[in-house]
Formats: structure tokens, C-alpha cells, sequence
């Protein structure tokens, strides 16, 4: 299931729209059937904040009742007096190895300026290049973490490796210094700002390429051998890897999974089609997450940017693979 694109939404009638609600609105209504009294209120507030909103061109909710994020579904002062109360911390971790250690300033001063503004953020920064991190000042509340990584003579096992390194540092260290934890690319800049609308359990950032696709059309690993397989007929929306994270036991609990998906899939010989991101798809398949941010929160330069998109709050970098990759 997914929104829809420019043409796609000109087409819809009236009707259609309307019925999308009331599957919408039907779903939630068997939730609250179901859940005991003293749940209703938590479960009433979270509806209201959905139905109230001023969009009805885009899915609000998934088919198991996780609120998608878009522009428009959510007011940030309420959510920034809720959240400064619990006074969390979040971690943060990038990989900038080899020549993505040109992608350090632009992602680390955008993510200053617009990445949870005004809430603690540990950025924890993997490099095998620690001279070249250039100087930036930080806001009081933000903190940045040089961590020394060894690199890999292929992209792929820089990709592929992340998983192994982000569950190791949980176990050490990171379970006792944050209490929500998100991977990002480092080549990616952010343009608005990026707030406490992200914070839950176990999030996926819905894929800018494969959102407004056919469910078969989407790029799973098919391959049925792979750990990372996902047979066809079988899914619901794809995965960017670019930017996902929750709590962090849940975090471990993802990346420790999908990396001894990649490590069986290496003792067969088999390199799963997207590497990591096709085994994060796997998971979230079978773990489905406890809030979906749309593709406003990672956007591909590469595509030209639908109506529905109304707010870029952050894109990849427009580079040559071929030249920062090899």
C-alpha cells in the first residue's frame, strides 16, 4: 500500500478518497474494539491527531494502525512540550569512510541547524578518517562522537558491515548513554526541520523510489536462498535504509537480526540484492514499525518531486556513485 503520485491522485474521484477513510477509520475502530477501557484514551488522542488533520490525498495510517508521518499530520509544539518533559537523549550514527568524508560538513551543520532542535542528540560519527572531520560548532545540546572504523576495499561490505558495528556499540556502550537511537547516510542534507514527530518504538522511512509502486514491483530481495528473501506476493511498503531507528533495545534487536542475516548469506555465498537494506526490509516485514515517516524524510534528488511531497526535509546529495564509491 502506498500514496500516490501526481497523475495518479488527479484521476481519484471524490469517492474513492471517501472510502479510503472509512477503511481507514473501520481499522481503527476494531483497535479500540479490542483494546481494554484503560487503553482508549492513549488510543483516542493518537486517532483524533490523525482524522484532524488537513490531508486527505495520502495514507495516514498503515494496515496495522502505525501513523504516517507528513507534513500537516502533527503539531510540533505539542509534541515538543510532551517530549521535554521525558527529557531523553537520542544517538545518532553516520558512516563517513573513504571519500564520504567530503559528505561531514554539509550533513553535520544542516543536522545542527534542523535535527531535533532544542533535544539532546549524541552524533555518533564513524570515519577511518578522524584528521579530516572538520570543526563545527555544535548548539549546547548537541554533542558529536568521533569514532575510529576501519574500511573495507568494497562499498558493498562498508554497507553491509554497519549493521554489525551499530549492534555492537549498543551492547557496549550506546544502551547506556541514549534512549532512542537512528541511523543515517552521511551524504544526505537536511533542508527543514526534523523533530520529535520521529520518535517511537521501531520507525521505517517509506522509500522516495518505491513508494507510489505496485507491491510486486518493489525492489525485495527475491531470491529465495537469501536470508533477505521476501516471496513474491508477500510485503507492504519499502524501506530506505538511508534513515531508520526507535528505541534503542529495539534498534539492537534489528540490526543483531540483520546482521546474521548478512553473515549466513556470506557463509552461502549470496549477496542480497540491496545488502543491508534488503535484510532491514526482511525485518520490518515481520516486525512491522511502530511509526512510518513518508518520503519527506528521505527524498532522491534523482526524481522529480510530486505534489504530494510537500515539504523536502531531507534529500540525498547529488553525486557520481562511480567516482565516490570507488
Amino acid at each position: 500500500m502506498g500514496c500516490t503520485g501526481d497523475k495518479y491522485i488527479e484521476r481519484q474521484s471524490l469517492g474513492k478518497i471517501l472510502i479510503m477513510w472509512k477503511i481507514q477509520l473501520s481499522l481503527m475502530d476494531k483497535l479500540l474494539h479490542n483494546c481494554p477501557k484503560e487503553g482508549h484514551l492513549h488510543l483516542i488522542l493518537k486517532i483524533f491527531s490523525l482524522i484532524s488533520c488537513r490531508r486527505t490525498d495520502v495514507l495516514l495510517v498503515s494496515p496495522w494502525l502505525a501513523p504516517i508521518v507528513w507534513e500537516g499530520t502533527f503539531n510540533r509544539d505539542i509534541l515538543n512540550a510532551q517530549y521535554r518533559q521525558k527529557n531523553f537523549v537520542v544517538g545518532v550514527a553516520t558512516f563517513a569512510v573513504k571519500k564520504y568524508v567530503r559528505f561531514i560538513e554539509g550533513f553535520l551543520g544542516s543536522a545542527n541547524k534542523f535535527f531535533l532542535s532544542g533535544h539532546r542528540v549524541n552524533f555518533y560519527l564513524f570515519t577511518d578518517h578522524p584528521e579530516k572531520v572538520p570543526s563545527i560548532n555544535l548548539a549546547p545540546e548537541k554533542r558529536l562522537f568521533i569514532i575510529p572504523v576501519q574500511n573495507y576495499s568494497r562499498w558493498q561490505d562498508i554497507s553491509m558491515n554497519r549493521m554489525d558495528i551499530i549492534s555492537n556499540h549498543i551492547h557496549s556502550h550506546w544502551r547506556y548513554e541514549v534512549d532512542y537511537l537512528y541511523s543515517m547516510d552521511i551524504d544526505v542534507q537536511m533542508f527543514e526541520h526534523i523533530g520529535v514527530e520521529i520518535i517511537d518504538t521501531l520507525v521505517g522511512t517509506i522509500s522516495s523510489w518505491q513508494y507510489t509502486k505496485p507491491r510486486d514491483s518493489n525492489s525485495y530481495e527475491r531470491h529465495p536462498e537469501s536470508r533477505a528473501a521476501i516471496p513474491h506476493g508477500e510485503g507492504d511498503f519499502y524501506y530506505a535504509a538511508s534513515f531508520y531507528g526507535g528505541s534503542v533495545s529495539e534498534v539492537y534487536k534489528l540490526t543483531t537480526a540483520c546482521f546474521k542475516g548478512v553473515t549466513e548469506d556470506r557463509a552461502n555465498g549470496i549477496e542480497a540484492k540491496w545488502h543491508e537494506e534488503s535484510h532491514l526490509n526482511k525485518y520490518l516485514l515481520y516486525h512491522k514499525p511502530t511509526r512510518l515517516l513518508s518520503p519527506e524524510y528521505y527524498w532522491d534528488e534523482e526524481l522529480i518531486r510530486p505534489r504530494i511531497i510537500r515539504v523536502k526535509r531531507l534529500s540525498s546529495v547529488r553525486k557520481d556513485l562511480q567516482e565516490v564509491r570507488f
